[in-house]
């Protein structure tokens, strides 16, 4: 016993100088709402984002309601909105998180989290957004392009990047000005390609699918790629998710 309390005894001095090594860089809230066509990825991308916070010395804190919403968000330097359906979000909770925003905080929007349901219901969030999407074509193979190459979430893509998802179209009502980071060339696919009943048009050479802009102040970055589960275990995927995720907390990296 007396040796296995002095074996205790050293590795815990042996920890302790680590842990003071250990501080994290930046504090990100994860909020994964899991919805009728997004429910999934939820356990898979929390293990990914989490591993990726342990390897680059950051903290996330993953909820999969909106109620983290309701404790003080200002130790955050981000929230990511991953896939969350925003129109489950209260009034009240919507409120608390422009209040966030306005009081200094930064926003990354990932795929379905850029739907704002019913279109106009939260016109706010839409600017925030930077675009509106629409009706969008059934998920499909296509060629993503690199626009904008100083940009973090493109440092780990190749210039033309084979992809599959489903390649939201948007429009700009709201008359917001993005700086385009990822286009997808319509060529490479159907952009028509749509359930029956529905109808979708392409979008043509400009069309960013995924961007960042400033909103109040904020730093937004938003990537409308992530709609399947096994996208979330992808190296490449995960590497433009912390390029735009140290982007938006920091600030830094563009070159």
């Amino acid at each position: 016993m007396q040796r296995r309390a002095i074996l205790s005894g050293m590795a815990a001095a042996i920890m302790a100088p680590k842990a003071v090594w250990a501080d994290t860089q930046f504090k990100v809230l994860v909020i994964g709402m899991p919805s009728k066509y997004h429910y999934e990825y939820v356990p898979v991308a929390r293990e990914s984002l989490e591993r990726m916070a342990r390897l680059h010395a950051f903290e996330v804190v993953w909820s999969h309601n909106a109620y983290v919403l309701d404790q003080d968000l200002k130790p955050f330097a981000a929230i990511m909105l991953l896939n969350t359906p925003t129109e489950d979000l209260s009034a009240d909770h919507r409120a608390k998180f422009e209040a966030y925003v306005r009081a200094g905080g930064h926003v990354m929007v990932v795929h379905r989290a850029a739907i704002a349901l019913p279109a106009d219901s939260w016109p706010w969030y839409e600017k925030l957004v930077g675009r509106t999407v629409g009706v969008h074509p059934m998920l499909q193979t296509g060629v993503v392009t690199v626009v904008d190459k100083s940009f973090p979430a493109t440092f780990g893509l190749p210039q033309r990047w084979i992809w599959s998802d489903e390649f939201y179209t948007t429009t700009n009502p709201h008359n917001v000005k993005i700086t385009p980071v990822l286009n997808v060339d319509e060529t490479s696919y159907d952009p028509t390609k749509i359930w029956p009943g529905q109808v979708v048009k392409g979008m043509g050479k400009d069309h960013p699918i995924a961007w960042y802009h400033s909103y109040e102040g904020a730093r937004v970055f938003v990537t409308t790629l992530g709609h399947n589960v096994e996208m979330y275990r992808d190296p490449q995927y995960l590497s433009h998710l912390l390029g735009g995720l140290y982007w938006t907390a920091t600030g830094r990296g563009r070159g």
